[in-house]
């Protein structure tokens, strides 16, 4: 499906962090998910704000080109934006199993949901002021907020996916008005819940990103590299074939990218045959390891990518979020990136996209 949007991907094997960055330990405690802050009030904005500073800068300097803000203003990719909503109680907790992976004490939905104020938008504004290069900022996606949540209102995971999806469109509106380029909806639920992903999940997805001129991504991962994804990955047997139940049907979407795992992962890469038309957002580096990829591991998953999508249409990127891992490792697996997508970008002869390939 055609969105009739002019394409930022100016120049060729754009590359792009998925997720988060690791924060500054003066921010919050190292290789560690939900870590609380270790600054309060004044000194917490500001020192969000420098922690954004940097994870820029090292973004540019180890050669990325979309920049985003490595998740630094945040605890989590889904409960920071959910903490801002009404309708949530955070000290009413239940046990919920996450994706059918793990148990985790979550807060309640006690009555209807609504956003009051934005969430990110200052924040992306002063991502925004921070460099000239396209910008990309990445919020939950309606299927897998419901998946960390109890529900003790609506009672039905549509119900309130659908008004999880009116709400992220006003804050999606908000982002784009205020300079964001690339809005990324994070759905590792796509991969457990297939079902509901032929049945709600796609729509609710497409209203999220409904009426917006930024581009979209749908960025589904088999999460963190931490144990209980680990353990989950080892059952999944020779190939993993999720992404088979979503892609189709992503395919037909008003979605302008799809994100996959391909570094390190089992994923069969002809499985981006399903995704004919729309732009891949590649990982080419695997966030479940400390070991950092050479620049060559990098342009060897590219190339094997390469077979299957258009080079035009291929975004090199992390296969998730790197918080989990120390800052050097992040840092060193960025600058790989950058440098095996060069690699490959002089083998296909330029750096521009051409003319007619845009859009």
């Amino acid at each position: 499906m055609s969105t009739g949007k002019s394409s930022i991907m100016q120049k060729l094997l754009p590359t792009s962090l998925v997720g988060s960055l690791p924060k500054p330990s003066w921010l919050a405690e190292p290789e560690t998910l939900w870590s609380p802050w270790k600054l309060q009030v004044d000194e917490l904005v500001e020192g969000k704000q420098d922690a954004l500073r940097i994870a820029v800068q090292e973004q540019r300097r180890s050669g990325i080109d979309i920049i985003s803000d490595g998740e630094q203003t945040r605890q989590h990719f889904v409960t920071t934006f959910i903490e801002h909503l009404s309708g949530v109680d955070f000290e009413r907790r239940e046990t919920v199993r996450i994706r059918d992976r793990y148990d985790a004490s979550v807060p309640t939905v006690v009555g209807a949901v609504s956003r009051e104020e934005p969430v990110f938008v200052d924040d992306a504004r002063f991502l925004r002021q921070q460099t000239d290069q396209p910008i990309k900022w990445a919020l939950p996606g309606p299927m897998t907020m419901i998946d960390t949540l109890y529900d003790a209102h609506y009672t039905s995971r549509e119900k309130l996916a659908w008004e999880f999806a009116k709400i992220l469109n006003q804050e999606a509106k908000e982002l784009e008005a205020a300079g964001v380029d690339i809005i990324q909806f994070d759905e590792p639920a796509f991969n457990v819940f297939f079902d509901e992903v032929q049945d709600w999940g796609v729509a609710a997805l497409e209203r999220a990103a409904e009426g917006l001129r930024a581009e979209t991504v749908v960025h589904i991962c088999y999460g963190y590299g931490i144990k209980a994804n680990t353990d989950w990955k080892a059952t999944l047997g020779p190939e993993w074939r999720q992404y088979e139940k979503s892609f189709p049907l992503l395919q037909r979407s008003s979605i302008d990218t799809i994100s996959l795992e391909a570094q390190h992962s089992r994923v069969p890469m002809d499985l981006i045959d399903l995704l004919s038309g729309k732009n891949v957002m590649l990982g080419a580096i695997d966030v479940a390891s400390e070991t950092i990829e050479t620049p060559e591991d990098v342009a060897a998953t590219l190339r094997k990518a390469l077979t299957f999508v258009q080079a035009d249409k291929l975004i090199p990127s992390t296969n998730c979020g790197m918080a989990p891992l120390p800052r050097g490792v992040a840092l060193g697996k960025l600058r790989a990136l950058s440098a095996g997508a060069a690699i490959v970008r002089a083998e296909l002869g330029g750096s521009e996209v051409p003319q007619e390939a845009e859009g």
